[in-house]
């Protein structure tokens, strides 16, 4: 009986045991809610923008399509160029980069017009240092071309109509999701200023006794550029033969005709006057000053015409150089030059001399 109730006791633990064994397992789970940046580009100027001259007015130093390295003030005339290479990043990719152009505006920042866009372009796989790629506190060191692009931007200065006054020009970039990005470096020009000479006074020479030299009252010249400009004017002189418009049977001394040579002028433009004049003539070799500071004045008709005015039509070559600049020339906007003529009238002459011109011109460097 003992060992047959042991048996029953077993097999009651083994059918206990059983229902565990065959039941179905369970389990449950959490969806997570991922949401991924929408990073707006970013813009960095690299270390090669440049500004050019255009083909319309070579300067002193600066042909067309050569680097316009006198312009040391922001202004910009039309046919100028400013250029820019950028690195552009999009932690979305780049093949979320939309657009990238240089705008111009009244406001620092985006949403200015578009005026130009930049093209792509391969500058190797590396960050140019000069980039200065940073996140916050993140130094970008190496570049990734799945979300990273250079880009060459040319901005040329189109007509006054289009482009004039003071405005923000940057580069800027846009996705597909129309978040915008600019390079922290704004630029702040004004696009083709009014340019103009002020002459303040009347050259007359009265009752001018033949033989002896007369002098004139002091003319004020000076740089009337547009307000605000910054425009620099590099200053010269030039002139014409004069002649008696009636029929007064003049002549001095041997016809009817008197010489721009027998014509001089003393300057004053700060520190420095004609008596320390440097007499450079690069064209004909006749710049000469008096012993009483008075130098003599160039032929021309036009702003370089018959021969180039540099190094031989200055109104005042003086003053510490800044390149070929004679710094005493150089007229910032409101400022004056003060200008003194001399006639020397030759013996005989008969006649009233009233046809001819002396001229003033200012080329903005």
């Amino acid at each position: 009986m003992k060992s047959l109730f042991t048996l029953s006791v077993m097999a009651l633990l083994v059918l206990a045991v059983m229902p565990a064994v065959l039941a179905v397992s369970v389990g449950s789970g959490i969806t997570p809610d991922i949401t991924t940046e929408d990073f707006a580009p970013l813009v960095w100027m690299c270390d090669s923008r440049v500004v050019y001259d255009d083909a319309t007015e070579p300067g002193r130093i600066s042909g067309d399509g050569e680097v316009l390295k006198e312009r040391i003030n922001n202004y910009a005339f039309e046919g100028e160029q400013i250029t820019w290479r950028v690195l552009v990043m999009d932690k979305n990719g780049v093949e979320k980069i939309e657009d990238v152009f240089a705008t111009i505006g009244d406001s620092q920042g985006e949403g200015n017009d578009i005026e130009v866009n930049c093209q792509e372009v391969w500058v190797g796989n590396d960050i140019d240092e000069t980039c200065n790629a940073r996140i916050l506190e993140e130094d970008l060191d190496d570049f990734d071309g799945d979300v990273m692009k250079y880009y060459d931007c040319t901005l040329t200065v189109e007509t006054p109509e289009s482009m004039s006054g003071e405005k923000w020009v940057t580069v800027e970039a846009v996705d597909l999701d129309g978040l915008s990005g600019t390079m922290d470096e704004n630029e702040f020009w004004f696009l083709n200023p009014d340019i103009a000479l002020s002459i303040d006074g009347i050259l007359t020479f009265d009752d001018v006794r033949p033989g002896t030299q007369s002098y004139s009252n002091t003319l004020l010249v000076g740089n009337d550029a547009e307000l605000g400009s910054g425009v620099l004017l590099d200053m010269f002189i030039s002139g014409t033969d004069f002649y008696d418009t009636s029929s007064s049977g003049a002549m001095c001394p041997t016809t009817n005709q008197l010489t721009l040579d027998n014509f001089r002028y003393y300057v004053t433009n700060g520190a420095y006057n004609s008596a320390l004049d440097a007499g450079a003539d690069s064209v004909d070799s006749d710049r000469a000053t008096d012993v009483e500071g008075y130098t003599n004045i160039e032929y021309g008709i036009g702003f370089n015409n018959p021969a180039p005015f540099y190094d031989n039509a200055e109104i005042l070559q003086a003053g510490p150089s800044i390149g070929p600049y004679y710094t005493a020339n150089i007229l910032a906007p409101g400022s004056e030059m003060a200008l003194t003529f001399k006639l020397s009238l030759p013996e005989p002459c008969n006649g009233d001399f009233d046809s001819g011109s002396i001229f003033f011109w200012g080329e903005a460097i």
